[in-house]
């Protein structure tokens, strides 16, 4: 790379490799497949934001941040996303991360069990409401930033304490890394910036969730919040270094390879808006629908061997969209009766279908000792459908699609971000949000056109 700092020895060197990265990276240094990526990473998010704009936990994160992340000075101020409404910058990174957490249909990264571009998509669109002359390659560039940069944060965290955390206590540090550069922050105030945006971010248990699903959910929408407030707070003179992610012993082994090797890429991408854990089970199960053309009222009895992380989500029916997005056996049956999962089969009267629910009464969980090992690099889960003739249905080790194991081209990434957006935005904004997004890697593009599109209400 042209601006990557020298490898060096001593203290200092993983802050000043982040720094030079964050800050000076040009968009000609990144390469073209890693824009391209970050342009698809982009509309997927934007898709699940507008989907979950309608939603409860959407609406409630928008009115809440008008009520608590008001700004006094419009310099601080920014439209939330297909809202309108102006807060702080903090309140609306806020409220886009919110609503889209509570939506799970975007993008994570398998070694962080997290994600990212719930946090980073929101940052992007927010700060660029400030830099009307934002060229798209830069946004992209900035967006890259903040993938590469949270996703280390998260690594390291995730290998230097006992307990399992959500995307928020370390996808704030990716937020503060783009607000640094898209603000022309220096590179003291940044190094503040991430050790208060990690000393404030959201360490809060995963596990609990998973058992009480809620609107809580993982966490993002205060990380968003955190890593925004954290990155103004340095700008104003607060301090708050150093961040032990970056700057603790042991850290520098997951920022060696920064601008070497770009995470960005390997991010996964949700065919359906159901925690990645139960991905691998719905797969599997959809694949021996298709081979065999069986239907639901076949099925006897369905048998799902995971990893222990699947198996301990939701196993009965749930009786809200938060539980629906983390089931393991509601998730499985609704692809089995259905075909599919989309917004009607984790809300609504599909959290009452009498058929998913014979199937979920007749779903054994088991744990796998086989998949446990290969978790968390990979997400894989074996099925059997147990037949009422008698005959068993054995799907075999199974991998989640839409990861580097089974990538999703841009065509199905661009029909996806369609199917969830244009219901709640209509098909010629979705159409006009789709292209512009796509454009973004062209050497002519501008920001401006996007950001736009972004802003007004549904």
């Amino acid at each position: 790379m042209n601006h990557m700092t020298d490898v060096m020895d001593g203290q200092g060197t993983t802050l000043a490799r982040l720094s030079d990265f964050a800050l000076n990276l040009a968009a000609d240094d990144i390469p073209a497949p890693v824009l391209e990526r970050a342009a698809l990473l982009l509309l997927d998010t934007l898709g699940i934001c507008i989907a979950s704009s309608p939603m409860e936990a959407g609406v409630l994160a928008r009115d809440a941040a008008t009520r608590l992340f008001g700004a006094g000075d419009p310099a601080y101020a920014a439209q939330m996303l297909f809202d309108g409404r102006t807060v702080s910058l903090a309140g609306a990174v806020f409220a886009a991360a919110t609503q889209t957490d509570n939506l799970d249909g975007h993008d994570g990264f398998n070694p962080v069990k997290g994600h990212v571009g719930v946090v980073t998509v929101p940052t992007l669109a927010v700060l660029a409401q400030h830099l009307p002359d934002l060229p798209g390659r830069q946004a992209l560039a900035a967006l890259v930033v903040g993938y590469e940069v949270a996703g280390r944060a998260g690594m390291a965290l995730h290998n230097t304490v006992s307990d399992y955390h959500t995307s928020g206590a370390w996808n704030a540090l990716g937020v503060v890394a783009m607000a640094a550069r898209l603000r022309g922050q220096s590179p003291e105030v940044l190094r503040e910036a991430l050790g208060i945006a990690e000393y404030h971010g959201p360490r809060s248990q995963m596990m609990r969730e998973i058992a009480s699903p809620t609107m809580l959910h993982d966490g993002s929408g205060w990380g968003a919040l955190a890593g925004m407030s954290a990155a103004i707070m340095a700008e104003s003179g607060f301090t708050g270094a150093p961040a032990i992610t970056v700057e603790g012993a042991g850290a520098a082994v997951y920022w060696a390879d920064l601008g070497q090797v770009w995470q960005t890429q390997d991010q996964y991408i949700k065919p359906y808006p159901i925690c990645r854990w139960a991905h691998a089970p719905i797969d599997a199960a959809r694949e021996l629908m298709l081979t065999h053309d069986v239907t639901h009222t076949q099925i006897e009895k369905v048998i799902i061997r995971s990893f222990a992380n699947s198996i301990a989500l939701y196993p009965d029916m749930p009786d809200t969209t938060s539980k629906a997005q983390y089931s393991l056996a509601f998730a499985v049956s609704a692809m089995l009766v259905h075909g599919h999962i989309g917004l009607d089969q984790i809300s609504g009267d599909g959290l009452r279908d009498e058929n998913i629910a014979r199937l979920v009464a007749a779903t054994e969980l088991v744990v796998s000792e086989d998949h446990e090992a290969l978790f968390p690099r990979h997400r894989t889960a074996d099925v059997d459908l147990v037949l009422r003739d008698g005959r068993v249905l054995r799907s075999g080790l199974t991998h989640a699609r839409g990861g580097t194991e089974r990538p999703f081209d841009a065509s199905e990434i661009t029909k996806k971000f369609t199917a969830f957006a244009a219901p709640a935005v209509g098909e010629s904004r979705a159409s006009a949000i789709r292209d512009a997004c796509l454009y973004l890697t062209r050497p002519d593009a501008s920001f401006r056109a996007l950001g736009q599109l972004l802003q007004d209400p549904l």
